[in-house]
């Protein structure tokens, strides 16, 4: 995948690679850059490039002339599909910057860069604000943990931008409680432009440093100290004399310094005898403030906010300076294992495949150091694996190293049996515990797969397995006789189809793409079932699993592991999933991987089971029989178990959804949403701030948060222009619908809305159906 555009030739000077890893892990800064779709993220990324001297000229998303989008698939529809990582040299610092994709569809990408990276960007498009996978990438960073988070609000030159409504979504949407804003956009050093409500973003004041950064059109911006009075200000001529933001600078200083003294005493203590309020307490210098809010950070009690412009290159070097300076080194990170004097232990975090350098896989060093031709242990599988080289990865190109240290993110070549998530140690002197696995987010949709011909049958199975070990959302079966594939959405099959012909040859047919439903364990009373006969060696031979076997309760979270299902030990422990065992080879392994192949085909309806809870109270191990008899053992006992508890509940896959339309359609779009099953939830007026999750809570206080005035951004405003030319204000729906009924919404909504409406849409889990719908699922799937 990768060798075929290593070798294309981009038309602009790379240089400046970062190919010597330090060894200073205070220096690493192991970050992603996350967000919504089309809210800026390779536009960051190139504006990083080009600003750190890795390129000489920036390449566009428009022209699909980026670093990171460099698949024919990205640079045909605009959009990230895959997370590339690119290690950008910066000051003294040395960043692994992961660009990952915005669509829901990919959100396999996001998953795996989470699970490694010690600090994240999060892009707002400051037009739209928080939006659906705005919510969705941030709980993937809660899930895993990441520790330290910087905002960025991207767009501020574009009309409707607002820098308040912006920071107000965050706090509407239960973000983060104490958002704390670092600089504030200049919209224009003209104050008639306020006036005119122009839109447009031309300077920044970083507050914390006391400058004022100044982009007029040259390559490079000029930056200017700021005096320390008011009158100094005016007699300076960084500002007309009438500019509306003079009179706010120094107050909104005062906030940031006073919001954040209330988590540091130290600063506190400063400030009261500092005694210079009115003048923004210029006396305290950034040396003083940086540590402070450092630690702030890191712990996690504020949240860094920063602005611009990413296609003007608005803004990034203070994105850099503040990365550096604020979120989180390998060091700053809290695990379990120490780095001094232990060894190699690593986490696969991607499994890439490429035509020359066969299977590639990204790992995150935690402790110790990786050298090349050596022999490593595959701790999840049981597998030893030989590092034949070590690479640095700038998206397409790669450069080859000798080693990893401590807090390096890199690939590796040579490796056979690793997949995403496995633990790799050394051979001597292993680390005692495994790091925790990625979870694949739950398919929603399916297609059948069908090979042109007999002969191809083989090479697509095997394609298939190739590309289940790239993208673990990826799930394939054979099910009565045909190839399932299951996705996480259409773009994402159409994604699967176009790599399974361009990456591995396969010569196939596709079916009819449907959803992916799943059922529930029936009510009724289970016969008591718990032993297997089998032959072996023309001896007869009885296993026997003691499963306890009901439906979920609704308070019992479902284990995303299992698929939704609940599976425990008989301590009560959840077992892991079957590929993440610490010991591949106990019977207890075997015993999950026989649970988990019944679990994926309802005897009832061959549908995946989910919302199953399962405990597994004890097995016989017999001394006559390989422990592989578990496996089956387990699976045909679940089996009988499912289908003597009778047909449970079918439940199918729900999203969020956010249209936004005209007010003269809004009518007509409500309608339509209720009609196909949907449940609307709210009506905003405000496409920033408005809206609701359907398990939303009351936004945050406004209460020591500074929340800096409109004018800040002059054309921000909710109105819009219809096709009629006159102003039409701008209507979004949110609700929660079904995706078996929004398969061809983008044909309604163009139809309802006269070609000027637009959605975005997010998993938000499963739900039981009605009766009436559960008798059509049936039908659509030939079951009834």
């Amino acid at each position: 995948m990768l060798a075929r555009f290593a070798s294309q030739v981009i038309p602009r000077r790379v240089r400046n690679y970062a190919t010597s890893v330090a060894n200073d892990p205070s220096k690493f800064r192991n970050i992603a850059l996350v967000a919504h779709i089309d809210s800026g993220k390779t536009t960051l990324t190139e504006s990083v490039l080009l600003t750190s001297n890795y390129l000489s000229a920036a390449g566009s998303v428009d022209t699909g002339s980026t670093t990171t989008d460099f698949l024919p698939a990205e640079r045909e529809r605009g959009i990230t599909i895959q997370s590339a990582s690119i290690p950008v040299k910066w000051k003294d610092w040395r960043f692994n910057l992961i660009d990952t994709p915005g669509h829901a569809d990919f959100g396999m990408e996001v998953e795996s860069a989470s699970r490694v990276v010690d600090g994240a960007v999060v892009l707002i498009d400051s037009v739209e604000g928080v939006e659906a996978q705005t919510k969705g990438v941030w709980k993937q960073l809660d899930r895993y943990k990441v520790p330290t988070r910087l905002m960025f609000l991207n767009k501020l030159d574009r009309p409707g931008a607002s820098f308040k409504s912006s920071l107000l979504s965050l706090m509407a949407h239960r973000l983060h409680p104490k958002p704390m804003p670092l600089t504030l956009p200049i919209a224009s050093f003209n104050p008639e432009d306020y006036r005119r409500a122009e839109p447009g973003v031309e300077g920044l004041v970083d507050l914390v440093k006391w400058e004022v950064w100044k982009w007029d059109g040259q390559e490079k911006p000029t930056r200017h100290p700021l005096p320390e009075s008011p009158e100094s200000i005016l007699a300076s001529g960084i500002f007309p004399e009438s500019h509306p933001i003079i009179p706010h600078l120094f107050s909104s200083r005062v906030a940031l310094l006073e919001n954040l003294a209330m988590f540091t005493e130290p600063l506190m203590e400063q400030l009261l005898e500092a005694d210079s309020a009115e003048t923004g307490y210029t006396d305290v210098k950034a040396a003083t403030i940086l540590p402070y809010l450092r630690k702030a950070t890191i712990s996690n009690e504020i949240l860094p906010v920063l602005c611009g412009s990413a296609m003007k290159n608005i803004g990034t070097e203070l994105v850099l300076d503040y990365v550096g300076e604020l979120l989180a080194s390998p060091k700053d990170v809290s695990i379990d294992i120490q780095p001094a004097d232990k060894p190699l232990l690593m986490l696969a975090w991607k499994v890439a495949w490429d035509k020359r350098k066969g299977w590639m896989t990204f790992v995150r060093v935690y402790s110790g150091t990786l050298n090349r031709q050596t022999v490593i242990m595959n701790k999840t599988r049981g597998q030893k694996e030989r590092v034949s080289k070590i690479l640095l990865l700038y998206a397409s190109q790669a450069e080859e190293v000798d080693s990893l240290p401590f807090g390096s993110v890199g690939v590796v070549l040579g490796l056979k049996f690793t997949r995403t998530g496995d633990t790799l140690v050394s051979t001597r002197g292993s680390a005692e515990s495994s790091l925790p696995e990625i979870i694949p987010p739950p398919a929603v949709m399916s297609a059948s797969i069908i090979p042109q011909s007999h002969s191809d049958l083989e090479p697509v199975q095997e394609a298939l397995e190739a590309l289940s070990r790239t993208d673990p959302s990826v799930r394939h079966e054979a099910q009565e006789g045909q190839l399932l594939v299951h996705g996480l959405g259409a773009l994402h099959l159409e994604i699967v189809e176009d790599r399974l012909r361009n990456e591995w040859n396969a010569r196939f047919e596709v079916g009819q793409r449907r959803v992916s439903y799943r059922e529930g364990v029936g009510s009724e009373a289970q016969v008591s079932f718990d032993t297997w006969t089998t032959e072996i060696g023309g001896k007869k031979v009885d296993v026997k699993i003691d499963l306890e076997i009901r439906p979920a309760q609704e308070d019992e979270p479902g284990d995303p592991i299992w698929d939704g299902n609940i599976v425990l030990a008989a301590d009560g422990k959840p077992l892991p999933s079957p590929d993440s065992f610490p010991d591949a080879d106990s019977p207890l392994a075997f015993v999950a991987r026989g649970l988990s192949n019944a679990l994926s085909s309802s005897p009832h309806t061959s549908l995946a089971i989910s919302r199953t809870h399962i405990t597994v109270k004890g097995f016989s191990e017999r001394k006559d029989a390989p422990p592989s008899v578990l496996s089956s053992a387990a699976a045909f006992i679940l089996r009988h178990r499912l289908r003597d508890a009778g047909p449970g509940p079918v439940m199918e896959p729900y999203m969020d959804i956010k249209v936004s339309v005209t007010e003269e359609t809004l009518g007509k779009v409500v309608r339509d949403l209720t009609e196909h099953g949907g449940e609307v939830l709210d009506l905003g007026s405000n496409t920033v701030t408005g809206g609701l999750d359907s398990d939303s809570l009351e936004a945050y206080s406004e209460d020591g948060v500074y929340v800096p005035p409109e004018w800040l951004s002059p054309s921000s405003t909710p109105v819009k222009f219809s096709v009629k030319g006159g102003p039409s204000l701008r209507r979004s729906v949110y609700a929660i619908v079904p995706l078996s009924r929004m398969l061809d919404y983008s044909t309604r909504l163009r139809a309802l809305s006269g070609g000027h409406g637009t959605f975005e849409m997010s998993a938000t889990g499963f739900k039981e159906v009605s009766p009436a719908r559960r008798l059509e699922i049936l039908k659509e799937i030939g079951r009834a």
